[in-house]
């Protein structure tokens, strides 16, 4: 992985972070964002994926759903975020992946492999958000 500071103006940083061949995306942006020190921010990305495990909120169990993907797969739109949670920065992050035959799955990513690469582009906000449990979900939702 690499990452790259490329433009700071009035509270604002944005990072272009690079994944290579098999690096895990949620373990490389955890790292980034505690690096970097990460209270508030958008990610975007496009890029592929050798495999993955991507999630689904049941609203009924209040429990995610695991749904596996066991093949090479495009990256064709990753959108998410960077919040406080108990005082470290959180992760939340949605896709929508492509299979060879042009059919897309989609949820929020759990884990994942890069194959051969992802192009991120993480964009601070000046102003902290944070994550709060929200009663009726049970999930930890941004505050304003």
């Amino acid at each position: 992985m690499r990452s790259k500071l490329v433009h700071e103006a009035d509270g604002q940083r944005t990072f272009v972070v690079v994944l290579d061949h098999g690096d895990e995306v949620m373990a490389s942006l955890k790292e980034v964002a505690d690096r970097e020190k990460l209270s508030a921010a958008q990610i975007t990305g496009i890029g592929a994926f050798s495999d993955a495990v991507l999630a689904y909120f049941d609203w009924e169990t209040k429990e995610y759903e695991h749904i596996p993907v066991e093949e090479q797969v495009e990256v064709a739109s990753l959108v998410g975020d960077i919040a406080l949670a108990d005082g470290k920065p959180a992760l939340h992050i949605h896709l929508v992946l492509g299979r060879r035959d042009g059919s897309a799955l989609a949820g929020h990513l759990e884990k994942a492999h890069v194959r051969p690469t992802l192009e991120l582009v993480v964009t601070e906000s000046p102003a902290h958000l944070r994550k709060e449990k929200d009663a009726e979900s049970g999930l930890a939702l941004i505050r304003l």
